[in-house]
């Protein structure tokens, strides 16, 4: 068996895997919510659920919480038969192309690229070393959301800055690489000749991106240097002006800080609405602000597709996933909506239900939903990088 940790903002998700002969297969899921004091953890399986109150506290170094979450879990899996943990950490910048095994020379390299993503990679970082800690027996792999996107060319990667500036780093990565290889790979199974051809995914969570797909291969996306970057999302802004940022530092006379604080965590639905980060609060709101954040967010995901669809030169499919994207119908409409012009016929009675195809079956863009299973990719990169190794 194998435990996967997918770290969040405010949260960790857990996986565990069996390995059956086609692969890992998941028995068992928890999540620890870092928004609670104290502490919970919810771990649902094949008797149900249940929620623990952790008694460690939060701190910079997690192995009381990791040795904390073994023991619970424990008491409702058989956590000795664990050989293995996979991690996701957002950042592989341009050393890492694919999943890799988690030994000193590997982990110092993850460290190093902190500075590209300031706000995700030291949460990775403390989860690997805790668990090195609590379990130093259990090989331990990881898993990049960069990597998908190691497929886009040298153009679609570039900024128009000096090429010095680029060649220290500072160019698009992408990132969600590990929901779009899932969906990638689901689409192949459900139909593989559109998955042939030209596809634009759709991520739509509370982070959310845009990935042209061509044959399973990310060729665009609409995340850049950051996570910041593309459609607006539940707090963060999406694609920015930089003379804005110009602007509040220095006439505006906001602090960088502040500044930091305001894109990530004030913006996107929550700053334009003025109510709420929760798409689900705002489409039920009869408040104009509400009804404008939706349609900016409607209207900003529409024109990356289309942005898509111009590097891939064409569009085949449209895929919706994440949360939004696989359960809000209104979002799914009103960005189709908004593609009519591309040949997306969308049809209203399969998107009410959340239906894998959506689309009419004479529309030229075929319109599915497929739920993403980041875990699942962690697992099966695990358990290919790891063969041999935990068996």
């Amino acid at each position: 068996m194998l435990l996967t940790f997918n770290p969040g903002s405010s949260s960790v998700k857990i996986g565990l895997f069996a390995i059956g002969d086609n692969g890992p297969v998941q028995v068992s899921r928890g999540v620890i919510d870092f928004r609670h004091d104290p502490l919970t953890f919810k771990v649902t399986g094949e008797h149900g659920s249940s929620t623990v109150a952790l008694r460690a506290r939060p701190s910079e170094d997690l192995t009381e919480i990791m040795a904390e979450t073994f023991a619970v879990l424990g008491q409702h899996v058989a956590i000795g038969d664990v050989a293995a943990i996979g991690h996701r950490v957002v950042h592989g910048g341009d050393r890492f192309a694919g999943p890799v095994r988690l030994d000193d020379a590997t982990i110092a390299a993850i460290e190093a690229l902190t500075p590209l993503a300031p706000l995700h990679q030291p949460q990775s970082l403390r989860l690997i070393r805790a668990i090195r800690n609590v379990r130093p027996d259990l090989p331990q792999t990881a898993s990049f959301d960069t990597a998908f996107h190691r497929t886009n060319s040298a153009v679609v990667r570039r900024f128009a800055i000096p090429r010095a500036l680029h060649d220290e780093g500072v160019k698009r990565y992408g990132f969600h690489g590990l929901s779009y290889d899932y969906i990638a790979g689901e689409l192949a199974r459900l139909a593989p000749q559109r998955a042939r051809g030209k596809i634009v995914a759709a991520h739509l969570g509370s982070g959310a991106s845009l990935c042209a797909i061509e044959d399973g291969e990310s060729r665009d996306t609409s995340m850049g240097f950051s996570t910041l970057d593309g459609v607006p999302m539940a707090t963060r802004c999406g694609a920015l002006d930089p003379g804005v940022l110009l602007h509040l530092l220095g006439a505006g006379g906001r602090s960088l800080p502040e500044v930091e604080d305001m894109l990530y965590h004030q913006s996107g639905l929550l700053g334009v609405s003025g109510l709420s980060s929760d798409s689900r609060e705002l489409i039920v709101s009869t408040a104009p602000e509400a009804r404008e954040a939706m349609e900016l967010f409607a209207f900003r995901i529409a024109g990356e597709a289309a942005r898509l669809a111009a590097t891939m030169g064409g569009l085949d499919g449209l895929v919706f996933s994440a949360g939004i994207g696989e359960n809000q119908p209104q979002v799914r409409a009103d960005v189709c909506e908004r593609l009519r012009w591309l040949g997306v016929d969308l049809d209203p009675a399969a998107n009410a239900v959340n239906a894998t195809t959506i689309s009419h079956a004479a529309s030229r863009v075929a319109v599915f939903v497929i739920p993403t299973d980041e875990e699942m990719i962690i697992a099966r990169d695990n358990h290919s990088v790891l063969a041999g190794v935990t068996a």
